[in-house]
Parts: C-alpha cells; sequence; structure tokens
C-alpha cells in the first residue's frame, strides 16, 4: 500500500490543478455529442467503460505497468505511438506527457529529465515517476485510470451538457469499472494490447475536420 508520503506525490502528479493541460482534451467525445450518438447519462457511462475495457485506457494501462517494471521505456513509448489510431490520439497522449514530464521537475528523476526530444506518452512518463519514488504500481495504475475518467466525465457534461449531479452518477457507476480494469491489467503482458472501440477511433479521425471545436482532441 501506498503511504501518506507517496500518496500525497501521487494525489499531485493525478490532480486537475497539475498543468498537463487535460481539460483541452475529449478524446473524441465532443464529435460523438455533436453527432447525437452521446447525449444521455447512460449512453456516457456505456462509451466510457468500452474505453475501460476494450479502448485507449486498457492498453495506457499495460504500458504503464511495464514501464513501471522496467521495461525499456523509449521502446515502449514507440509501441505506444504505432497503437494510436489517429494523430488526434497521439497528440492527446505525448503533449500530456511532455507536459507532465516539465512540470514534475520539482521531484526530479533522471529517465525523464534526459528523456529528449522524443514523444513521451503520458503513462509512460507517470510510470518513470512513480516507480523512482517508490509508489505502488496498483496504485499508481488506479490513480491513473481514475483521473483519465473523471477529465472525460468533465468534457461531457461541458458538452453534452450533463449536470453536475449525473456526472457523478457516472463517476461512481464506474467505479467498479475502473477497478477491473486495473486489476485485469496485472497480469498483461505485451501481448494483450490492443483494442477494439472502432466507432471511437472513427470518432477521433472525424473530429480532424469538426468545424467548431472547443478541444483539442
Amino acid at each position: 500500500m501506498t503511504n501518506q508520503t507517496s500518496l500525497i506525490k501521487l494525489l499531485t502528479w493525478l490532480s486537475p490543478a497539475f498543468p498537463t493541460g487535460a481539460f483541452a482534451y475529449s478524446h473524441a467525445l465532443e464529435w460523438d455529442v455533436a453527432a447525437g450518438t452521446i447525449t444521455t447519462e447512460p449512453t456516457l457511462t456505456t462509451h466510457l467503460q468500452d474505453t475501460l475495457s476494450h479502448g485507449a485506457l486498457w492498453s495506457d494501462a499495460i504500458l504503464l505497468r511495464l514501464a513501471y517494471r522496467g521495461q525499456n521505456p523509449h521502446d515502449l513509448a514507440q509501441l505506444a505511438l504505432s497503437l494510436s489510431p489517429t494523430p488526434e490520439r497521439r497528440l492527446e497522449s505525448t503533449a500530456q506527457g511532455a507536459a507532465f514530464a516539465k512540470a514534475a521537475l520539482p521531484w526530479p528523476v533522471e529517465s525523464l529529465q534526459n528523456w529528449g526530444n522524443s514523444p513521451l506518452p503520458h503513462p509512460i512518463a507517470l510510470a518513470l515517476l512513480a516507480a523512482a519514488h517508490d509508489i505502488d504500481e496498483d496504485d499508481t495504475t488506479l490513480a491513473y485510470l481514475h483521473a483519465s475518467i473523471s477529465n472525460l466525465i468533465s468534457a461531457a457534461i461541458r458538452l453534452i451538457p450533463l449536470g453536475q449531479s449525473a456526472g457523478l452518477r457516472c463517476q461512481a457507476t464506474l467505479e467498479p469499472h475502473i477497478l477491473q480494469t486495473a486489476q485485469d491489467s496485472q497480469s498483461a503482458t505485451l501481448e494483450d494490447l490492443g483494442t477494439s472501440c472502432w466507432s471511437s477511433d472513427i470518432s477521433s479521425m472525424r473530429h480532424e475536420t469538426q468545424y467548431t471545436r472547443l478541444f483539442r482532441t
């Protein structure tokens, strides 16, 4: 279990106030709302559940764990980029990863400081920082998934629009699914990487040319 000193670091790094720019990304929710496929609490909840179980967050959880365990992070980063189905998905992860590494300078980690100019996916950046500070792998994975879902719900509240109460109900409903994805990824390997959220991927492609956009993705 994470001790209090480690916990406060983890809470800081995954706080909405930590300057990764997460508020600017909707993971293509903006297109789905405009297209009328996600307009209610139930449709949002189902969509996010699929993102956890079969989408980008599933792969993120595996990549985070493998990087935490010491597998070559540059190789994992290249693999993560190759798995990105669209330029926007790549931007969403790498822009936040670069911002995260920059913001984390007060907690110096050599592997992050010496990363260089190559793209750095967000889950890998977090894994390197957490491992260097001996923060529990399971807690780190769970916190990453929770923060990611919370950010997407926040985007949906602004886009649909969805009330705060509905957003909180969605968050509560997804708690067991966040826990399940974190648990399932414990024994996952590179062979388990992959997604099957084709509708979400297509939405990400269409968002690139959406006429009016509030979000970068």
